[in-house]
């Protein structure tokens, strides 16, 4: 977790100020990863002009990667209920943030929760 702090906010600088990354398209439904990824699905939610499909992916990767994970016997009840919480405040957080930065994440709960799959795996 320490070393991934400075790999975001060098990314966070990167997407905000590279203007070659500016409307260069990705793939799929992605069409710049310097700007927020919307999809148009028929028809303006408020407030965001279109569904964040990929915002939407990156909360629910990193929830089912916080179900996968195993909890210790004497873990706190506050501190579950906060974590549970998480997933929903970084989707919420992540709304208006770079494609780039957002598909960062996604891949990175991906390969955590493979990664996870592996040593539960191993255990059994």
């Amino acid at each position: 977790m320490v070393i991934q702090i400075p790999v975001f906010f060098a990314l966070y600088r990167v997407l905000m100020m590279a203007i070659e990354l500016r409307h260069a398209p990705f793939c799929l439904w992605i069409t710049d990863l310097s700007a927020p990824e919307r999809i148009n699905i028929g028809f303006q939610i408020p407030w965001l002009g279109g569904l964040p499909l990929l915002t939407i992916l990156m909360g629910a990767t990193m929830y089912l990667q916080q179900k996968m994970t195993p909890t210790s016997a004497g873990a706190n009840s506050e501190m579950t209920k906060y974590m549970k919480f998480l997933p929903i405040f970084f989707t919420f957080l992540f709304i208006n943030f770079a494609s780039g930065l957002v598909l960062y994440f996604l891949v990175n709960n991906l390969l955590s929760m493979a990664q996870q799959y592996f040593i539960n795996r191993a255990k059994d």
